[in-house]
């Protein structure tokens, strides 16, 4: 496995960016130079972060969501 994260990646296991190998590793994310521990979903090339909203949850049973925009910084936490 390499030492840096995919360009994209989501913890929900039906989004075809999903990759539970990568996540089993431990993946951290600076986004604007801040830790951020809410992270569903993020892209390094278009610069955006899927951030989990509180406890709510949509119609369908899954957490809300807001999108921001701004520098993402991808890490492994372990050292593989």
């Amino acid at each position: 496995m390499s030492d840096t994260p995919p360009d994209r990646l989501a913890t929900n296991p039906r989004s075809p960016y999903h990759d539970a190998a990568v996540l089993e590793r431990g993946v951290g994310i600076r986004f604007k130079g801040e830790e951020k521990t809410n992270v569903d979903e993020y892209c390094v090339s278009e610069g955006w972060v899927r951030l989990s909203v509180g406890k709510t949850l949509d119609r369908h049973g899954n957490p809300m969501t807001v999108k921001l925009q701004g520098t993402v910084e991808p890490y492994f936490r372990d050292i593989a």
